[in-house]
């Protein structure tokens, strides 16, 4: 294997410059359609959650007649963020701290002081500024583009061209699950060495011991998304997707058997990964805030009579948060080296990380 018939990866300062951060909130994260929140999390009018997407504070809601909605969280009278907490709820207004200026579940303007000497105001005009949504797989996924790119083509297209078609996600029933368990880690690493990191498997044998007992074809180094439909079979000797191999929960219903015993993964770029795996889907949703920081949320979603009977869930959740923090100690170790004068042109992929350089690809034309 001669050096000069690998592929260069991208340069280090795409990890460590800042500037470039910012174009790539504005050119990937604003652009794109993000994933937010669960559904759950605003399961009544008036839940809120606020989230970082693309440089912005975003109010993600719900209006009364039970549509998600989703506002930039900033008061239109002066500017002020309108929402200071992360989660909370309210019974019909979002009302500033500042002057006192009120927005209904829509974003209306319906209140302020000395309103009514002002008959003109537009109440939409003045209103909060909306932001696209869509709710899939019981998940709230934001646009902040003026013109969102389709939905269909860049969420749903993204699992249609990983598992050849739509049914093989929607047959989990994803949105119809439940939290089985929830786990915020905090990585100070680029959001760009998370994502090459979950889409090989080069690294598997080396850092994920647990992960290659249950799938031992990891070991090999080929990752699971390298073949449309491929899925990773599980050991003989393996009952279920746990940390010891034993037995899981209940199955999801609606999966046929090319599913069963197998782990999916599938990339949505810019920061949603998804896998699948006959008992339960965890998913991360990674929320990008410095250069050198990226917040990931994981879900680990079971059916709602498993959740429900208060079943013991530890083994389950134990082998994929092994793997994170695993994956992230990596990506942590890498972020220091992305700075040295040795990498300033960048590394190398070896021929079982080729996919890497599409995803290398993808971001310097996002970013060009």
């Amino acid at each position: 294997m001669h050096m000069s018939s690998l592929l260069p990866t991208l340069p280090g300062h795409y990890y460590t410059d800042p500037s470039l951060f910012a174009v790539e909130q504005d050119r990937i994260f604003a652009a794109m359609w993000f994933c937010v929140v669960r559904s759950s999390d605003i399961a009544t009018p008036g839940a809120f959650r606020t989230v970082p997407v693309g440089g912005e504070s975003v109010l993600v809601t719900r209006n009364s007649a039970g549509a998600a909605r989703a506002f930039l969280n900033v008061c239109r009278h002066r500017g002020a963020q309108l929402c200071a907490s992360p989660e909370g709820s309210v019974k019909r207004t979002f009302r500033c701290a500042y002057h006192a200026w009120a927005y209904d579940l829509d974003g209306r303007l319906v209140a302020a002081p000395n309103l009514v000497k002002m008959p003109d105001v537009d109440r939409v005009e003045y209103g909060l500024r909306n932001v696209h949504v869509r709710e899939w797989l019981g998940y709230v996924w934001v646009c902040l583009a003026d013109v969102p790119p389709s939905f269909e083509d860049e969420v749903q297209g993204a699992c249609v061209e990983r598992l050849g078609d739509l049914a093989s996600v929607e047959r989990y029933g994803i949105a119809d699950l439940a939290v089985g368990r929830r786990i915020r880690y905090d990585v100070k690493a680029n959001w760009k060495l998370i994502i090459e990191n979950f889409m090989e498997c080069y690294h598997c044998a080396t850092i994920h011991p647990e992960l290659t007992h249950v799938l031992p074809e990891f070991a090999g180094g080929y990752a699971a998304q390298s073949y449309v439909g491929h899925g990773a079979e599980f050991g003989p000797d393996v009952q279920g997707f746990t940390v010891d191999g034993s037995a899981g929960v209940q199955t999801i219903a609606g999966i046929d058997e090319s599913q069963d015993r197998r782990y999916f993964a599938v990339t949505i770029k810019p920061q949603v990964f998804i896998n699948l795996v006959p008992d339960h889907v965890i998913i991360h949703r990674m929320f990008p805030l410095a250069v050198d920081r990226t917040i990931v949320e994981c879900d680990w979603l079971y059916l709602p009579s498993v959740v429900e009977s208060g079943v013991d869930l530890s083994r389950s959740v134990e082998l994929f948060d092994l793997v994170n923090r695993q994956d992230f100690e990596a990506c942590e170790s890498c972020q220091p080296g992305m700075a040295s004068r040795s990498y300033a042109r960048g590394g190398v992929l070896v021929p079982s990380e080729h996919h890497i350089s599409e995803f290398h690809e993808w971001a310097r034309s996002k970013i060009a």
